[in-house]
């Protein structure tokens, strides 16, 4: 996510102007964005013209919108933010109140308009445009001629490639057909691994299969690499790794000490209070609530640990 303007008043007010460059911004912009928002972007509107003989054509033309958002749909599979609200500035296209759906587009410029920009959200803003905090962790998930390489960040686990490659069997007395497919079943993982992994962020990466295929990969493509106890530190320094291991080690603390571990709002809170918190694990879903003073709940309790 590119920031290309901030403008922010002292009472947390203000618009925030961003361009999403990759599809996981899109899932940022799904836990920014909430109802009564204002959002302004580009987007497509179905204009019909009626001529002086009474004809009407209808024409497909693009045009800036600010839409009071009022539904938000985010399609997971497809990482698409669709927004829909009443159009709140004067557009020769499009009439005041009247209803719109933007899709938020790749490389295209929104401004995101709020009554109150809390902790959370600015949080959400660094952690969408600092390079240094995005995927940090890879994987290549394969069987036998599949795989599919994904990168795996703070919040999500994005497809990058799908390699689907045909590999003959083995014929009594002859695999040379079959290993000849599986280099180069290998070879195109590789090249896909190589062009959409970026190893100046990217910390390690992760095989994944059934049976001895991801060995044989290992073999083929690392030599055995990933033995070197460098490779491996830098796996367990990764963002993704902190988040599993802080929740292991609730549930540790849960079967072990349950005096010292807190669960629900109610004892986390007494607990927060109290100062005896020394690590606090909220889920984003609370934090998109739509009730503002059930969301500000959550934000003052993160704030005081």
């Amino acid at each position: 996510m590119k920031l290309v303007h901030k403008s922010l008043e002292r009472d947390g007010a203000g618009s925030i102007v961003l361009v999403p460059e990759e599809t996981e911004d899109m899932w940022h912009a799904f836990n920014l964005i909430q109802e009564g928002d204002a959002v302004r972007a580009s987007t497509i509107r179905k204009v019909t013209t009626e001529s002086n003989t009474g004809s009407r054509t209808s024409d497909r033309v693009r045009t800036i919108l600010t839409v009071q958002v009022e539904n938000i749909d985010f399609d997971t599979q497809a990482c698409m933010l669709r927004l829909k609200g009443r159009n709140i500035e004067e557009n020769q296209h499009v009439k005041m109140g009247a209803y719109h759906t933007i899709d938020l587009e790749l490389n295209r410029k929104f401004t995101l308009k709020k009554p109150l920009w809390d902790s959370i959200h600015l949080d959400r803003i660094e952690l969408a445009c600092d390079p240094s905090k995005s995927a940090d962790v890879a994987a290549v998930v394969m069987a036998e001629g599949l795989a599919h390489v994904c990168l795996v960040t703070s919040c999500m686990t994005i497809t990058r490639a799908k390699i689907d490659v045909s590999i003959p069997r083995k014929r009594r007395g002859d695999c040379s057909q079959h290993d000849k497919g599986l280099n180069k079943f290998y070879d195109q993982v590789i090249q896909a691994v190589l062009r959409h992994v970026n190893f100046e962020v990217v910390k390690a990466v992760l095989i994944a299969s059934p049976g001895f295929v991801r060995q044989q990969f290992f073999d083929y493509m690392y030599q055995q690499a990933l033995q070197d106890p460098v490779v491996q530190a830098r796996l367990v320094d990764t963002k993704a790794s902190e988040e599993v291991r802080a929740l292991e080690s609730f549930y540790k603390m849960l079967k072990n000490e349950p005096a010292k571990a807190f669960y629900g709002p109610k004892h986390v809170a007494m607990a927060v209070e109290g100062d005896a918190v020394e690590t606090l694990l909220v889920s984003d879903k609370l934090f998109r609530a739509q009730n503002v003073a059930e969301r500000r709940k959550y934000v003052e309790l993160v704030d005081k640990v």
